[in-house]
């Protein structure tokens, strides 16, 4: 692989605002969104929608939730908007409209006291609920009294949204780029991994019009967890038949040092090329067993698909303070940090090439 790597993480920084304010969720119209946006970079991304209550596995699909608006007034004062934030809202509310005491509001509202100015992001996808999500600090300064509350959202039969797409190398055998789409404004956890895949698919797709690729490369972009789940359902057979390495893309927009999460298999060529470039190259980087995993690269190791998928980030999801809140937005992210994480995954990716 011949390459020039300059000034991608300009590019990727630039994507990353454009869709860092789309409201996305494990289904509904902000993914279809996010993806429409994808394939004017990607014209060739193919979208898939799966309809809800299909069965993937011992799974199903959710119904589909949307939101068009939600706020807390107290009088005239708007107290909270989910137009000005979507985190404010928790995840998959159902629709309601009431009006309250501060006593049954106060229950409602989700906070994070040793982040008293970070608005928590909190779902509720398999329990129907609601609730709003705020900064400690405006919490402490409700006052007794009558609050109005919206939630202006739907819940119903409608489809979870996927999209792949596939660069046909010399040979069948693939390797495998995976992200998810559900997370809305949140900079590092979500937005970071679709937008690193995205331009190294871009990158990928223009070296291959010039030089056939020896591997083929397949691009996944879908909701986390039931995403994976659904996507591995879908196309099992062409998984397990042709994949040879592959890695879920998350975390990859801040400075931290490199990590990787090891594939289930000690030895799957995932693991080999990503520690010996982090070995070669790179200071102060952590390995973590399979087990430390909590995101999708646990979903292609399940039992029975066993397929070789590590993960190589920047700040380990759960591990940073500002992930899943507010604080995890277009500051916590740069350009630089998308440059470094782009070259060495490339350089993993050009090592098994070679």
């Amino acid at each position: 692989m011949k390459f020039s790597i300059n000034k991608y993480g300009k590019k990727i920084y630039s994507l990353a605002k454009s869709i860092f304010y789309i409201n996305r969720s494990i289904t509904g119209n902000g993914v279809r969104k996010t993806l429409q946006q994808l394939k004017e970079i990607l014209p060739n991304l193919k979208v898939y929608e799966i309809k809800s209550k299909k069965k993937v596995f011992d799974w199903s699909i959710p119904l589909e939730w949307n939101i068009k608006s939600a706020y807390i007034k107290k009088g005239n004062k708007i107290i909270l908007d989910f137009k000005k934030h979507n985190l404010h809202v928790v995840g998959y509310s159902q629709k309601i409209k009431k009006t309250l005491k501060l006593n049954e509001l106060k229950k409602k509202i989700h906070f994070i006291k040793n982040l008293p100015n970070a608005i928590p992001y909190v779902v509720s996808y398999y329990k129907k609920d609601w609730g709003f999500c705020m900064p400690f600090n405006k919490y402490k300064k409700l006052k007794k009294g009558n609050y109005k509350v919206l939630i202006d959202s739907t819940t119903k039969i409608g489809s979870l949204t996927y999209a792949d797409l596939l660069i046909k190398g010399k040979s069948d055998k693939e390797i495998l780029l995976s992200t998810y789409t559900c997370h809305p404004s949140m900079g590092n956890n979500e937005t970071s991994g679709v937008c690193l895949v995205t331009y190294l698919a871009e990158y990928l797709n223009e070296l291959n019009k010039n030089k056939k690729l020896n591997f083929s490369y397949r691009i996944v972009f879908h909701p986390e967890n039931i995403g994976a789940i659904t996507y591995i359902n879908q196309n099992i057979k062409k998984l397990k038949k042709n994949v040879i390495a592959g890695y879920v893309v998350t975390c990859v927009g801040d400075n931290g040092n490199y990590l990787y999460i090891k594939s289930k298999e000690e030895q799957s060529l995932s693991n080999r090329a990503a520690i010996n470039i982090l070995k070669n190259n790179y200071n102060n980087y952590k390995l973590y067993e399979f087990i430390k995993g909590g995101s999708d690269e646990r979903r292609y190791n399940a039992p029975g698909i066993n397929l070789p998928v590590g993960s190589l980030m920047r700040s380990k999801y759960g591990e940073y303070k500002e992930y899943h809140t507010s604080m995890d937005n277009l500051e916590y992210i740069s350009e630089k940090g998308f440059q470094k994480s782009f070259e060495i995954y490339i350089q993993i990716l050009t090592l098994l090439e070679n």
